[in-house]
């Protein structure tokens, strides 16, 4: 209650925005400059995307394509840059462990174009498992045969065991396989790794007690000595994919067809420099792509000056590497995957490898 003595205390009043004062509504709050930014780049993004996608209507796959045979596309390697008649280099790079990967693709692909008219295998690769490698010479010599396209060899680094036997699909083409001056190559054998770590296991208190159906179920199981009767068998193995070898190897070196003591002396598993390789008959030239490239192009009777040189890449198109990247990303690694590795890696195997190491340790794509 007021006092009488008191002035009335003078009427509270809210303090008013100008907006307010002349009737209009507050504005709101203006966005920060990284809301802005942020805002602008999902628009651009957007609008990227959809470009994309109205590329891949319009049927650009080049740019857009995602998985498939498309995802192989052509660059220009070398010469004439406007020609159309080609000559094709497939890639054959690290160890070859799935016959039905890159290189297979590539093999697709000139298959089903008219301008390519000559072959340039390029190896670049220590060899792999026996079926991949066989699987891969097999659909090399296919793709010849069919289209009649000659095919000559530029070895890399390396060009060994399974490397030197995709090599072989140059067959009867004479001055056909040129390495360069630092190759290595040869390596002609046979290896099925197995491992003994029974002694370990002791150490550790650990005893192997599977139930199995047979003695041999589990031959060349690392837990314990291998036995005379398995190392047989297993040889026997390795003697088969051996003999098979050496006949590929007659394939593509008809040298030695009527020399088997000069096949014998270099199919013990060496590696051999490629000035060794020439003298034991195992290449024909020392030299670069280039003239691997110009060998071709002489045994197809083209003009040199209207044919082009070109190779295949592996990755797709801008969305392939979106989703890829967004996969890995996203998807962390699958415990049935890493299984089925493990049990995959611990598979008795036969490889055309050269290498001592365990497959774990040989990483690589065909």
């Amino acid at each position: 209650m007021e006092s009488a003595h008191e002035p009335p205390s003078p009427p509270m009043t809210a303090t008013l925005a100008p907006d307010e004062r002349r009737g209009e509504h507050p504005r709101p709050a203006r966005p920060s400059r990284a809301f802005r930014w942020a805002a602008r780049f999902i628009a651009l993004a957007i609008l990227a995307v959809a470009a994309l996608m109205f590329l891949g209507l319009a049927g650009l796959g080049d740019l857009v394509s995602v998985g498939g045979d498309d995802s192989i596309h052509e660059q220009y390697h070398s010469l004439d840059r406007h020609a159309t008649q080609k000559v094709a280099i497939i890639l054959v790079e690290g160890a070859i462990l799935d016959g039905d990967g890159f290189v297979k693709k590539q093999i697709d692909k000139i298959r089903k174009d008219d301008d390519v008219k000559a072959v340039v295998l390029r190896v670049n690769s220590p060899g792999g498992t026996v079926t991949a490698s066989d699987y891969l010479y097999h659909h090399l010599t296919r793709l010849t045969a069919e289209r009649k396209l000659p095919l000559v060899v530029s070895m890399g680094g390396i060009a060994a065991s399974g490397g030197y036997y995709v090599s072989m699909a140059v067959g009867d083409t004479p001055e056909s396989i040129f390495a360069e001056p630092t190759t290595w190559t040869g390596s002609i054998g046979v290896v099925i790794p197995h491992y003994n770590v029974a002694g370990l296991m002791e150490q550790w208190n650990v005893e192997e007690d599977s139930i199995k159906s047979h003695r041999l179920k589990q031959m060349g199981s690392p837990t314990r000595p291998m036995t005379e009767e398995e190392r047989q068998i297993f040889q026997a193995l390795v003697n088969d994919s051996f003999d098979r070898f050496k006949q590929i190897v007659k394939a593509g070196r008809p040298a030695f067809r009527n020399d088997e003591q000069a096949l014998t002396k270099v199919a013990t598993g060496q590696v051999f420099t490629t000035r060794q390789a020439l003298d034991n008959g195992l290449v024909d030239k020392e030299g670069f792509i280039e003239e691997a490239i110009e060998r071709a192009i002489a045994l197809a009777g083209l003009d040199k000056d209207k044919t082009k040189a070109v190779k295949y890449k592996r990755s797709g198109g801008l969305v392939d590497l979106f989703l890829s990247t967004a996969h890995s990303r996203s998807t962390p690694p699958s415990g049935v995957s890493q299984l089925a590795a493990i049990l995959e890696l611990t598979a008795p195997r036969a490889y055309y490898l050269c290498t001592w190491l365990p497959p774990l340790a040989v990483g690589g794509e065909d």
